[in-house]
C-alpha cells in the first residue's frame, strides 16, 4: 500500500487576545506555491491508489445512477407575457437547452409536443471549451426581443453577463464582469446588476447599464459599504418594480425602483434596524412584507407604496407562536402562505373576497399525505390566474409538479420525474419512510427555557428499502448540516437507491441551528448555542444505534460545508460512534478563518459563529473548531472532498485538518483527500459529471462494508 503523504511543518505563531496557537499547516492557503498544488496532487494520487480496488465498482455505481436519469427530459413549461419557457436535455448532454414556444404544447409533462421552438440558450455550445460552466440567471427583456444571462466559468460564483438578440441569434458585444449574476430588466435597453467584489466575494454594488455602451460607464445606483452586509436583486411578479434587497444574518433592508421611472432613483423602503428582517412584494396600491418585526416565527404585514415606513404597516396575517411562516405568493383573488409547522410544510390558501367580508381569514389548507416530505411553491407568474402551481416530493417520492385549482381545491399532476430502473420503473412502495423524534435533555443556559421545555425533541426523517431488516445489522448513512437556519427537508434521490437497494438505511437528523421547528430552533443553534448541533446528532446517532436500525460499526456521518463543521466536531467529541466519515467542502478551521476579514465572505458570518476578536466568541469558537481540537487518538475513517476554486469554503481548510489528522490520529484507519482541481464549493456542473463523486463517496462506504457490487 501507497504511503500517505505527510505535509510539511512550517509553524505559524497566531496570538489572540493573549492567547497563543501554532499552527503547522498555514502554508497550504497560497493556493500560488508550487509546493501547494503538489501536496493536494499528491493527495489525490493516494486516494485513486486506495481506492484502485473499487474502481469498476465506481464505474458501475456511475453506470447504474445514470441509467435512472430519462435523458432526453424537459422541465414543466410556464406561461410568462407571450410564450412558454421551459428547459429541457437531450440524450448524452451535461447542460440544459433553455427553449420557448409561442403556442402552449399539447402535453405539459411531455415537452416533445411543443411546436415552433425557440432554442434561447444551448449551455452545451457555451461550456464546450470550459472544464466548469455555471448559468446564473435568464432574464428576458419586456418586448421579448433579448436575452441577458450570466456565466461562471471557474466556479468562484463570479460571473459575467451577456445579452443575445433572439430574434437574430447574435451575442451582443455588451459584457459585464465580475458580476452576482443576477439581473433585471428595467425597459427594453437597461439592465439592472449587481458588481461582486473579487477579493472579498461580496456582493455591494448596484449599476444600471445601458444596452451598447461600456460596463465601465454604467450609473452606480448604490453602494453597501458595511461588511457585514450583502445585496440580493429581484423583480416584482407584477413587473412594477425592482427591490434592492440589503442582507445580513440577522437584519434586512430594501430599496426599490420604479419601472415607470427606470432612469429614476432607487426609494427606501424601511431603513435598516437591528435584527428587523423583512422582504416585500408588490400588489395594488400597497407592498406585502414578510417580517419578524414583533414576531419570532415572522408575519406578514402590508403598506402603501406611498407611506411605505415601519409606522404605517398593516398585520394581514398574525404571528402563530407554533407556526413559522416562510413565504408567501400573492394573487388578484388569494393569498397563498407557505407555513412549517412541527418541521412540516403547508399551503395556507386565502380568499381575498371573503377576508374583505369578515374581520378572519378564511381559508383552506392544501392537505399532503406522507409523514416527510418537502412542498413548495414553483413558478407562478399570473396574478389572475386562480390555479396555484407548486412542487412536491418526498423520500420515495420523485420530484413532482402540481397545478391546484384555489377555487375548486382540485388538484392535478402535470409530471412526475422518471426513474427508470432496470427492467421498468421506479415503484416507490419498494420503500419505507418514517418520521421519528428523539427526545434529549435541554441543556440550554436560560432557566425560563428550561421551565417551558424540559426535554427537546429532535425529527428524524428515514428511508429503506422495505426488505432491509432493522435489528441493528443495516449500514446506515446519517446526513445532517444545521447551520443558517437552512432547513434540510426530506426529499427524493435517485442516486440514493444504489444505497437503499443494497441495504443502507438513510437518515435525516434535523438538528439545531436549521429551521425545521421555528425560529427558535435556529437561535438554539448558532453563536454560544453551536454546540447544540452537534450534541443533537450525537444524540440521534446514539438513539439509531439503540433502536437497531444500525450499529457503531455500520454508522457513517455525512455533512458539507458548515455540515463539515458538524463532522469535523463529532469526530473529536465521539469518534467511536462512527464506522466512517464523509465531509465535503468541510468548513473546519474556523477560528482561523473567522479572524481573517481577507477571506472572502468572512465579514458576513459574524452574526452566524460570532466575531472572534472579541474573546467571548474566540474562547467558544476555539472550544468546538475541528481543527484545533484534533488530539492524537483514534478517529474514524475519513473521506474529505473539496474544491480548489471553492468560494465560500476555501480549499486549504480541508487541506491543512486531513494533513493535521494524519499527524496526529493514532489508527490505521483510511484518511483520505480528494481535490476537484476544476471545481469548487457545488463540485462538477454537468448533470452526469456530479455522480462520479457521489460514486465515490458511495464507494467509500462499501468498501469499508466488504460490498464488491
Amino acid at each position: 500500500m501507497q504511503k500517505p503523504p505527510i505535509a510539511t511543518k512550517k509553524p505559524k505563531e497566531i496570538i489572540t487576545h493573549s492567547h497563543k496557537r501554532i499552527d503547522n499547516y498555514y502554508w497550504l492557503n497560497e493556493k500560488e506555491n508550487p509546493e501547494t498544488i503538489a501536496y493536494l496532487e499528491a493527495e489525490n494520487a493516494y486516494t485513486e491508489n486506495i481506492m484502485q480496488p473499487t474502481k469498476e465498482f465506481q464505474q458501475q455505481l456511475f453506470e447504474e445512477m445514470k441509467s435512472r436519469i430519462k435523458e432526453n427530459d424537459a422541465s414543466v413549461p410556464y406561461f410568462w407575457e407571450s410564450f412558454w419557457y421551459y428547459s429541457r436535455y437531450e440524450t448524452a448532454m451535461e447542460y440544459p437547452l433553455y427553449c420557448r414556444t409561442a403556442e402552449k404544447p399539447a402535453n405539459l409533462g411531455d415537452i416533445t409536443t411543443a411546436k415552433n421552438e425557440v432554442i434561447i440558450l444551448n449551455v452545451n455550445d457555451l461550456a464546450k471549451d470550459y472544464d466548469y460552466f455555471s448559468v446564473g440567471t435568464l432574464a428576458i427583456s419586456p418586448n421579448n426581443k433579448l436575452v441577458a444571462y450570466s456565466a461562471d466559468t471557474v466556479s468562484r460564483r463570479i460571473y459575467t453577463i451577456y445579452i443575445k438578440n433572439l430574434e437574430t441569434g447574435e451575442t451582443l458585444t455588451d459584457q459585464i464582469p465580475e458580476t452576482s449574476g443576477s439581473v433585471v430588466w428595467a425597459d427594453n435597453e437597461t439592465l439592472i446588476y449587481i458588481k461582486k467584489d473579487v477579493d472579498s466575494l461580496r456582493d455591494y454594488q448596484v449599476f444600471r447599464h445601458k444596452i451598447g455602451t461600456n460596463f465601465e460607464t454604467d450609473v452606480l445606483l448604490f453602494e453597501e459599504t458595511d461588511e457585514t452586509f450583502y445585496l440580493d436583486l429581484s423583480l416584482s411578479k407584477s413587473k412594477h418594480y425592482v427591490f434592492i434587497h440589503a442582507l445580513s444574518t440577522l437584519t434586512d433592508e430594501v430599496r426599490f425602483l420604479d419601472l415607470t421611472n427606470p432612469n429614476g432613483q432607487l426609494q427606501l423602503l424601511q431603513s435598516r434596524q437591528q435584527d428587523l428582517k423583512y422582504s416585500a412584494e408588490h400588489f395594488g396600491d400597497s407592498f406585502y412584507i414578510r417580517t419578524n418585526l414583533e414576531a419570532e416565527n415572522f408575519k406578514i404585514v402590508k403598506t402603501l407604496i406611498t407611506k411605505p415606513e415601519i409606522s404605517n404597516w398593516e398585520t394581514v396575517i398574525a404571528h402563530r407562536n407554533h407556526v413559522f411562516i416562510e413565504s408567501f405568493d400573492v394573487f388578484e383573488n388569494f393569498l397563498v402562505v407557505e407555513e412549517r409547522e412541527q418541521g412540516l410544510i403547508k399551503f395556507w390558501i386565502i380568499n381575498w373576497e371573503n377576508s374583505k367580508d369578515k374581520k378572519d381569514n378564511l381559508g383552506h389548507y392544501v392537505n399532503f399525505d406522507e409523514n416527510t416530505y418537502l412542498a413548495y411553491l414553483d413558478i407562478n407568474t399570473d396574478l389572475a390566474t386562480q390555479v396555484l402551481r407548486f412542487g412536491y416530493t418526498s423520500l420515495t417520492t420523485p420530484i413532482s409538479t402540481f397545478e391546484y385549482d384555489m377555487q375548486s381545491q382540485q388538484k392535478t399532476l402535470l409530471k412526475e420525474q422518471v426513474v427508470q430502473i432496470v427492467g421498468g420503473i421506479f415503484d416507490k412502495r419498494n420503500y419505507k419512510s418514517e418520521r421519528i423524534w428523539v427526545e434529549i435533555p435541554n441543556n440550554l443556559t436560560s432557566q425560563d427555557e428550561k421551565k417551558t421545555h424540559e426535554t427537546v425533541k429532535i425529527p428524524v426523517s428515514l428511508v429503506y428499502h422495505k426488505d432491509t431488516r432493522l435489528d441493528g445489522t443495516a449500514p446506515l448513512l446519517q446526513y445532517g448540516y444545521g447551520s443558517y437556519g437552512i432547513t434540510i427537508d426530506a426529499t427524493f434521490s435517485s442516486a440514493r437507491l444504489s444505497l437503499l437497494d443494497r441495504g443502507f438505511v438513510y437518515a435525516i437528523a434535523h438538528i439545531r441551528g436549521g429551521q425545521e421547528l421555528g425560529r427558535q430552533w435556529y437561535e438554539n443553534g448558532k453563536l454560544l448555542n453551536k454546540m447544540n448541533t452537534f450534541s443533537d446528532f450525537i444524540a440521534v446517532s446514539e438513539y439509531l444505534i439503540a433502536q437497531n436500525y444500525t450499529s457503531k460499526s455500520k454508522l457513517f456521518g455525512y455533512g458539507g460545508s458548515a455540515g463539515g463543521l458538524l463532522m469535523g466536531a463529532i469526530m473529536n467529541l465521539r469518534a467511536d460512534l462512527y464506522a466512517g466519515i464523509l465531509a465535503a467542502v468541510p468548513f473546519v478551521d474556523c477560528v482561523t478563518t473567522m479572524l481573517d476579514d481577507t477571506i472572502p465572505l468572512t465579514t458576513f458570518e459574524y452574526d452566524e459563529w460570532g466575531n472572534p476578536n472579541e474573546k467571548i466568541y474566540y474562547d467558544y469558537m476555539l472550544s468546538y473548531s475541528p481543527y484545533d481540537n484534533i488530539t492524537a487518538k483514534n478517529y474514524p475513517n475519513t473521506l474529505i472532498t473539496t474544491g480548489l476554486h471553492d468560494s465560500q469554503v476555501q480549499y486549504f481548510e480541508p487541506a491543512k485538518w486531513t494533513a493535521k489528522l494524519r499527524e496526529l490520529k493514532t489508527d490505521d484507519n483510511l484518511l483520505l483527500l480528494h481535490t476537484d482541481m476544476s471545481a469548487g464549493h457545488g463540485g462538477a456542473s454537468g448533470r452526469f459529471q456530479r455522480l462520479h463523486d457521489i460514486a465515490l463517496e458511495y464507494a467509500f462506504m462499501f468498501l469499508l462494508m466488504g460490498v464488491k457490487n
